[in-house]
């Protein structure tokens, strides 16, 4: 019947499969793109596995300096040495494998931060840090942040240049000494209290802990200002 026949032609029409222009494929190919429905998602590779990690410890050395207990220094020395390399390691394997993302750019600089905070912090309540040195980091870090955001309206990607590695390496190295420092005075009351050694054998190594962190602030100082320098057109108005 032809009402039949052509209800069934319909029938098959509309139940047929939607397909793509046979030239899309090559098209998605050369652009790098994939026509999907799928939703964008986050991709943690491996540094951004790392990093994640350096969020999460940061914290976890704040806490291990604050809580009393044996050898609780060493345990946060040990949390920010393994905090450390992850650092060193994720930077390098994105780099040497390509896997250089938008969220390693966002959360590297933050996770940096946080570690180096946490010690901070944490040196401050036990009285072992001024608040000044405390305060000239964070008004660095402040300032570098916001540079970074206003290159990054324009595509420009804010590096760390020579100045802000070797403040990077200062501010570790006086850290990790302090800890050590903390460590080795509290022996004098534990492990070292049969020995009845001066008081100058602890407190020397404490001291020294300081002037390097005050060595990490002046470079950290000196960093900030060239950032603001090298960058100070994202610092003014375009009229």
């Amino acid at each position: 019947m032809p009402g039949r026949g052509l209800s069934m032609r319909c029938g098959s029409l509309g139940g047929a499969k939607k397909r793509r222009p046979a030239f899309l494929p090559g098209l998605e190919q050369k652009a790098g793109l994939t026509l999907t429905n799928a939703k964008p998602r986050i991709h943690l590779n491996t540094p951004n596995k790392l990093t994640i990690l350096r969020v999460f410890l940061s914290p976890l050395v704040l806490l291990l300096l604050l809580w009393e207990f044996p050898f609780h220094h060493l345990a946060a020395m040990a949390v920010f040495g393994a905090a450390a390399l992850t650092d060193l390691f994720d930077g390098r394997i994105a780099r040497s494998r390509g896997l250089i993302t938008n969220l390693g750019k966002f959360l590297d600089p933050i996770a940096d931060k946080m570690l180096t905070t946490a010690a901070f912090l944490g040196f401050l309540v036990l009285g072992r840090l001024d608040v000044w040195a405390v305060m000239l980091i964070l008004t660095r870090e402040f300032m570098v942040a916001t540079i970074r955001m206003l290159a990054a309206k324009d595509d420009v990607v804010v590096a760390a240049d020579f100045a802000g590695k070797a403040k990077t390496v200062a501010q570790f190295a006086a850290i990790l000494f302090m800890f050590a420092s903390l460590e080795f005075a509290s022996w004098q009351g534990t492990l070292l209290a049969g020995l009845a050694l001066p008081d100058a054998v602890y407190s020397v190594p404490l001291l020294v802990a300081r002037i390097l962190v005050w060595v990490s602030v002046v470079l950290t100082v000196i960093s900030g200002c060239q950032y603001v320098y090298h960058y100070r057109r994202y610092l003014m108005d375009e009229n």
